[in-house]
């Protein structure tokens, strides 16, 4: 029966290692062992390389002995194991993903897909004749409504952690530190991991609370995932936490908001409404408006944002 599990372990690494050797550059042992850390799988570099070696036997690998350390590469005529020969569409697709993908997917699941955007970069690169395909990426930008801000720096360690208790609904040991600078540390119920402009945040319950807070990435200094598991909250929605303006400092109480804004400044709010309810009533300088909103710090914020244009503000029930 050992024999037979080891038998088995051994084509899992073989497969797994198949899949990450690309077409279209090289790749050293050191890094497929990180990649295989990121999922799970622990070798020693020396068991990598066996592994290695033995693929470039019985498959069209070819290894690059002109400096070490060696790179490992698919021959230009082998076909690969398992990668889709992506469309320009496809291609397209997963450059503009990746960057946004980056921070919000778990590190298993981004190493996973390693190989997929190693070919579409290929596909996408300046020695490719599809100039079109190339020059698209040029064409196209997501852009910002409000002053731009560099993101924080966030903890490559502390990432892999939060991502991988997130994904297998582990207990989280993590030390961090408030706006206040203050340093706390805590055994947390990570639910969530949302991005709001440059800013990523951590969804959890504290143990022994039935609430949920929100944690700054950029503030966890340290990150331990905890061998217990736990059972996510029945009652826990990510998208309704948001729906209730959690990430804008609301409580998720609704109000009618009402006032008086010019028309240069409120023309937009006829094309992009506050809310569903939003009525709207145009006198010759200005508009009035009303619509019920989730109150929040953010929405007092935005008010404040537009200084002397605005005036006569209500929050009712």
């Amino acid at each position: 029966m050992a024999k037979r599990s080891s038998t088995q372990e051994s084509v899992a690494l073989a497969f797994e290692l198949l899949k990450r050797i690309p077409r279209h550059r090289k790749v050293t042992a050191s890094e497929l062992r990180n990649q295989l850390e990121s999922i799970g799988i622990t070798r020693d570099i020396r068991t990598i390389q066996r592994n290695l070696e033995t693929l470039c036997e019985h498959f069209n690998i070819t290894r690059d002995e002109r400096s070490k350390p060696y790179g490992y590469s698919w021959n230009k005529c082998g076909e690969g194991l398992a990668m889709p020969n992506l469309s320009s569409h496809e291609a397209l697709l997963l450059s503009m993903a990746e960057d946004y993908l980056a921070n919000l997917l778990p590190s298993n699941v981004m190493a996973s897909l390693d190989g997929f955007f190693s070919e579409a970069r290929y596909k996408l690169n300046p020695h490719c004749d599809n100039s079109k395909d190339r020059n698209w990426l040029k064409k196209v930008r997501v852009v910002s409504e409000t002053q731009p801000l560099l993101p924080p720096k966030l903890d490559s360690e502390v990432l892999k952690a939060v991502s991988g208790a997130l994904y297998n609904d582990r207990l989280l040991n993590v030390e961090y530190h408030n706006a206040r600078q203050q340093t706390r540390t805590a055994l947390v119920m990570p639910l969530g991991l949302a991005q709001q402009g440059c800013r990523m945040y951590l969804v959890c319950r504290f143990d022994g609370y039935d609430n949920e807070r929100a944690l700054a990435l950029h503030r966890i200094t340290k990150a331990v995932v905890s061998s217990f598991s736990f059972e996510r909250p029945k009652d826990f929605r990510l998208s309704q936490y948001d729906a209730d303006g959690r990430f804008g400092f609301g409580e998720g109480d609704k109000c009618k908001i009402v006032f008086c804004i010019t028309k240069p400044a409120g023309y937009h709010l006829l094309e992009t409404p506050l809310a569903e309810n939003q009525t709207v009533e145009e006198f010759d300088e200005h508009y009035s408006i009303s619509a019920t909103v989730i109150d929040s710090l953010r929405l007092k914020m935005w008010v404040r944002g537009f200084g002397d244009d605005i005036w006569n503000v209500s929050y009712g029930k």
